[in-house]
């Protein structure tokens, strides 16, 4: 039988394992400097939780987990999907990590305190069709903060992104927009009801070009004159304090779309203050397909790479109020480990020593000198130092190339004049060289 894996999945050795600690220490180091709390949350969750809160299109991307024992019995095939699925499938694997993390909040809401600021570093799935950067299953690192409408939660994120990216040698650009002044425009062009299907249209606009946008939002309803009506928002010019000026005027007397541009007007304020080193931009036609934001949403794009958002989130306000917890505002982002491993990849951004699994390795002479050896051992990994015993008597030359592939950078000896003397032999496997040394100036050798 041929060995393989689903589609879309995939198993990492442990080189790749190293580089994607590398990316999860970093981002967690990060959230935990904002003082973010760590929770998780099961891999299943009741299709009731997750169904009708990503929009039509992530409804069709849900995993659905066919119900144990006899599921078929009593049910009626002939009936339009919709009607049979829940009767078959009454749990789904998580799309992502805010809708259950709004379950979470209202469940626990007694043991936690608000506002509550969470981290989560989990895996997510989505029954999408597998390409370059997007998988079925991936990994989302997620921070949120509920309970607070203040913009610095906002201004935090903005932050978060900064360091991360910072820490991980990539420059990226930010774009920020709020769901509010997308809903402003869709007033403003006399089509309120059309909201969702204007930001599912408009988000494609990076992918499918202005053309198959207008294209799309006649499919989806919109007449002439209402898609005319928006090129005056794609035609904005200046930066983001010229661009908000310009959507004040066109929004006059428009209340929600007036609010948006408000909230924009403050959080940008907040960002010139601390001024980060990421790029940060006003982007109109960011949407974000996710049907729950109501303010702001970010993304972000790597410079010098092809892959697309790599980190985005944004605030909602009623997210909670759908299992019962109304009046809870949350924000957050989620950083997108998979398409954050594709851009060092490419970049060749990560540290060369990763991939090494041992800082040293004894040679195995034998019984004789193995007490030895395995004493000197312990004290090292006690001094925090990864150390391999070989755990043959095998050839020398078998032993040297095991410590080359595995890419171990000192090979430590002990036969009778070492034991005698209690010290140890060391090469350094990149310089050739070799010394003998007592132990405590092994630990500092290797720990240098």
């Amino acid at each position: 039988m041929k060995c393989s894996i689903p589609k879309g999945t995939r198993d990492f050795l442990p080189a790749e394992m190293a580089r994607r600690n590398y990316i999860f220490d970093t981002i967690r180091e990060v959230f935990k400097t904002f003082a973010f709390e760590p929770i998780e949350t099961p891999s299943l969750e009741n299709l009731s939780t997750l169904m009708g809160k990503y929009g039509e299109e992530g409804d069709k991307l849900l995993f659905k987990v066919l119900n144990s024992g006899d599921f078929m019995d009593g049910v009626d095939f002939s009936q339009d999907y919709h009607k049979v699925a829940p009767r078959i499938c009454e749990r789904g694997l998580r799309y992502d990590l805010t809708v259950p993390f709004a379950r979470f909040v209202v469940q626990h809401r007694d043991q936690l305190t608000f506002p509550f600021r969470r981290y989560q570093l989990q895996p997510v799935w989505r029954a999408d069709r597998p390409q370059k950067g997007r998988y079925r299953e991936f990994y989302q690192c997620d921070a949120d903060m509920i309970g607070s409408t203040s913009l610095l939660n906002e201004l935090e994120l903005v932050q978060m992104i900064d360091a991360v990216f910072q820490r991980l040698g990539v420059e990226v650009t930010v774009k920020i927009n709020n769901r509010k002044v997308l809903a402003g425009i869709a007033e403003h062009i006399g089509a309120p009801d059309k909201l969702v299907d204007i930001t599912v249209a408009i988000d494609k606009l990076d992918k499918i070009g202005l053309d198959n946008v207008r294209a799309e939002l006649r499919e989806r309803g919109l007449d002439d004159s209402q898609i005319a009506a928006l090129d005056p928002v794609f035609a904005l010019t200046g930066d983001a304090a010229a661009k908000l000026s310009q959507l004040a005027t066109l929004f006059a007397g428009n209340e929600v779309g007036t609010k948006g541009v408000e909230e924009l007007k403050e959080l940008f304020g907040y960002i010139e203050q601390v001024k980060p080193q990421c790029h940060v931009e006003l982007d109109l036609t960011l949407a974000r397909g996710l049907n729950y934001y109501t303010g702001a949403i970010f993304e972000v794009k790597a410079h010098n790479v092809s892959i697309g958002s790599i980190c985005g989130g944004g605030r909602y306000d009623n997210l909670t109020g759908i299992f019962g917890m109304p009046d809870v505002s949350g924000v957050g982002i989620s950083f997108g480990a998979d398409r954050i491993y594709d851009v060092l990849t490419e970049l060749d951004k990560f540290p060369a020593n990763l991939g090494q699994p041992a800082r040293a390795l004894f040679i195995n002479f034998g019984a004789e000198s193995l007490p030895y050896a395995i004493s000197c051992a312990a004290k090292l990994r006690a001094s925090g130092i990864s150390t391999l015993i070989y755990p043959d008597n095998a050839k020398m030359r078998k032993q040297m190339d095991y410590a080359n592939r595995c890419h171990v950078p000192f090979v430590i000896f002990v036969g009778e004049n070492e034991i005698a003397a209690q010290t140890l032999t060391v090469k350094d496997m990149t310089a050739g060289t070799q010394s003998t040394l007592t132990l405590d100036e092994v630990v500092a050798l290797l720990k240098a």
